[in-house]
């Protein structure tokens, strides 16, 4: 299954408890609307055995495929008004792309 993974950490202007609420009022659902996305998960990084934590949000989202999701779902209206509000709200975000092996 193909997946899109976002790390990133909170801008220093936003709180863990804003954040949190804006992932359950309009960021999952928002996710969970888009006809290419089978499943998101939002994981937050509470510790590392290295001690270190480059990223403390991990966004975990299952597609059907990354052209649909890139292509359609990206593409649309509301992904870039969410694109807009979401940006300001994180630093240091970087996007992979993978497929699930096991």
């Amino acid at each position: 299954m193909p997946k899109e993974i976002v790390l990133y950490n909170l801008a220093p202007h936003v709180t863990e408890e804003e954040y949190q609420a804006y992932a359950d009022k309009e960021l999952g659902p928002l996710l969970d609307s888009f006809q290419s996305v089978t499943k998101y998960q939002l994981v937050k990084v509470t510790g590392s055995l290295s001690g270190e934590i480059p990223y403390r949000y991990i966004a975990i989202i299952d597609v059907t495929s990354l052209d649909e999701l890139h292509d359609r779902d990206q593409s649309s209206e509301a992904f870039q008004e969410f694109a807009a509000k979401w940006q300001p709200m994180v630093s240091e975000f970087h996007t992979l792309f993978g497929e699930e092996i096991h």
